[in-house]
C-alpha cells in the first residue's frame, strides 16, 4: 500500500471521528433541548391538569367510594347492593324512561333541524344575517327570562290557550298532563337549534369547493352531493353536534324545574329530578350509584357514536 493511500485512510478516519463527535454533541444538544421542551410544556400543563384532578377526577373517586358503601358515615362496604336496590325502585325507573323517551326525541329533532337550516342559510337567502340572529338570539337570553316567556305562553291561561280558544279548542293544563313533554321538547329545540346551526355552517363551509365544483359538472342532484359528499364531510361534526346534543337534553332539569318544581308531572320526571330529591334528603349512596350507572350509559352511546363515525368519515380523512 503507497504512503499516498496510507494519508488517505487516515485522514478519512479522522474526518469519520470528527463527524461522529459533532453528531453526538448535536444529538445532545436536540435531546436536551426537547427535555426542556417537554419540561416547560409541562409546567404549562400543570395548572389545568390539576384544576381537572382536583375538580373532576377526584369527586368522581369519591362518588365510586359512595356508591359502594351503605352511608357516607360508617362507610362499611356493601358491595352491588346499592346498584341492585337502585335498579328496584320504580321511581329510578320512571326517572330512567322518561329521560330516554326525552333524548331519544328531542336530540335526533335538534340534530337534524338545525342540519337543514344551516343548509338554507347556507344558500344566497335574503335576510340570511337577520336568521341567523334570531336562531341565535335564546343563547343570550338567561334561564330564569326563557322560564317566564315559557310560563307565560303555555300557562293554564297562557297566550297559546288564549289562541286556541280563538278556534274552538278547550283549555289545556300543558304543564301538569302528558302534553307537557311536548312543552320541554320544543323548549329544549328552541335553546339548541342556533348553536347547532352555527356549528353546521361552518361544517359547510369547510367543504372543498373543488369537489363541489366536480360533482356539479358531473351532473350529480342536489340530494347526491349532499348524501355521498357533504354528509360525509360533515360526519365529525355530526358525531360533535349530537354528543353535545345528548349532553344538553340531561341538563334539561334546570328549565324543568323552574317551570314545575321538585315533582313534576310524571312524563318529564327526569334522572336529574330523581337524584335532585336524593341528594336533598341525603341518601348519598344511592345518588352515586344512579351518577354510575348515567355514567356508563354515556360512555356506551358516546362509544358507539365514535365507532359510526370512523365507519362514515374515514375515507373523508383518506
Amino acid at each position: 500500500m503507497s504512503k499516498l493511500q496510507i494519508t488517505k485512510q487516515s485522514s478519512s478516519g479522522a474526518l469519520s471521528k470528527k463527524a461522529n463527535k459533532a453528531t453526538k454533541k448535536l444529538s445532545r444538544k436536540v435531546s436536551k433541548q426537547t427535555r426542556k421542551r417537554k419540561f416547560l410544556s409541562g409546567l404549562f400543563i400543570t395548572p389545568g391538569f390539576l384544576g381537572v384532578l382536583l375538580f373532576f377526577i377526584l369527586p368522581f373517586l369519591v362518588v365510586i367510594f359512595y356508591s359502594f358503601v351503605d352511608n357516607p358515615i360508617s362507610k362499611e362496604f356493601v358491595m352491588f347492593d346499592n346498584f341492585k336496590r337502585i335498579v328496584g325502585n320504580m321511581a329510578f325507573r320512571r326517572a330512567v324512561r322518561n329521560t330516554a323517551l326525552f333524548s331519544a326525541i328531542s336530540v335526533p329533532l335538534a340534530v337534524i333541524l338545525s342540519l337543514l337550516l344551516a343548509i338554507v342559510l347556507d344558500t344566497k337567502l335574503p335576510f340570511r344575517s337577520q336568521f341567523r340572529t334570531f336562531f341565535l338570539s335564546p343563547l343570550m337570553v338567561p334561564v330564569a327570562s326563557i322560564v317566564l316567556i315559557w310560563q307565560v305562553l303555555f300557562h293554564y291561561n297562557g297566550a297559546v290557550n288564549d289562541l286556541l280558544s280563538i278556534f274552538g279548542v278547550d283549555k289545556i293544563d300543558w304543564l301538569k298532563s302528558d302534553y307537557a313533554l311536548i312543552v320541554t321538547v320544543i323548549l329544549f329545540l328552541w335553546k339548541n337549534l342556533g348553536y347547532n346551526m352555527i356549528l353546521f355552517m361552518a361544517a359547510l363551509g369547510s367543504i372543498p369547493k373543488d369537489i363541489l365544483e366536480v360533482a356539479r359538472l358531473e351532473s350529480a342532484t342536489s340530494l347526491q352531493t349532499f348524501f355521498y359528499i357533504k354528509i360525509r364531510y360533515l360526519s365529525s361534526s355530526l358525531m360533535f353536534v349530537t354528543i353535545m346534543s345528548l349532553i344538553s337534553s340531561f341538563k334539561i332539569f334546570r328549565e324543568v324545574y323552574l317551570l314545575t318544581g321538585d315533582y313534576p308531572v310524571d312524563t318529564i320526571y327526569t334522572l336529574q329530578h330523581f337524584m335532585n330529591n336524593k341528594f336533598r334528603s341525603l341518601d348519598y349512596q344511592t345518588l352515586s350509584a344512579a351518577a354510575i350507572l348515567m355514567s356508563l350509559v354515556m360512555i356506551v352511546i358516546i362509544g358507539i357514536l365514535f365507532l359510526v363515525e370512523n365507519r362514515f368519515g374515514k375515507d373523508v380523512e383518506g
